[in-house]
């Protein structure tokens, strides 16, 4: 089943680097320096940023439907620098060689199935979910920090 897998819209978090320190602390975010190269994952791109690049941390409403018991919001990072990403039929590299968790989730933003896998195994286990009528999208996190990753949705 093909698949895409969009990064965040960078214009949305776009006019937050221009905030003061204490305008970030307001909304609850902070600017940050990666200080070390693969380790900061960009939302709006899907790959981790290079050392010394700016990101925001901020705290990011992905599974915002508010009938839905499984609404939720988590800290992502966002680049300066992104562009979005988009992807199909691959993994974005932010995704390849993590441990993620992986939720189904049904057009009423209701859990349909979940799973943990890493590496290949995770392209199985979207063609498994996606194979389900029933699933409209699936919300991958990071599995040992429980960030969201992206949202995967039928091609």
């Amino acid at each position: 089943m093909s698949f895409q897998i969009r990064g965040l819209d960078a214009a949305l978090f776009a006019p937050l680097f221009n905030f003061s320190e204490a305008e970030l602390s307001a909304v609850g975010a902070l600017k940050v320096v990666a200080d070390e190269a693969d380790a900061y994952p960009c939302r709006v791109s899907l790959t981790r940023v290079g050392k010394g690049e700016e990101l925001l941390l901020i705290n990011h409403a992905h599974q915002s439907t508010p009938t839905s018991p499984y609404r939720v919001s988590g800290p992502i990072f966002v680049s300066r620098l992104a562009k979005a990403g988009h992807y199909r039929d691959e993994l974005p590299p932010m995704l390849r060689d993590r441990l993620l968790s992986l939720r189904a989730y049904d057009s009423d933003a209701l859990i349909v199935d979940a799973e943990v896998a890493e590496g290949e195994q995770v392209l199985a286990v979207i063609e498994r979910f996606l194979a389900n009528p029933n699933v409209a999208h699936v919300d991958t996190h990071f599995a040992r920090r429980g960030c969201f990753g992206a949202r995967i949705e039928r091609a």
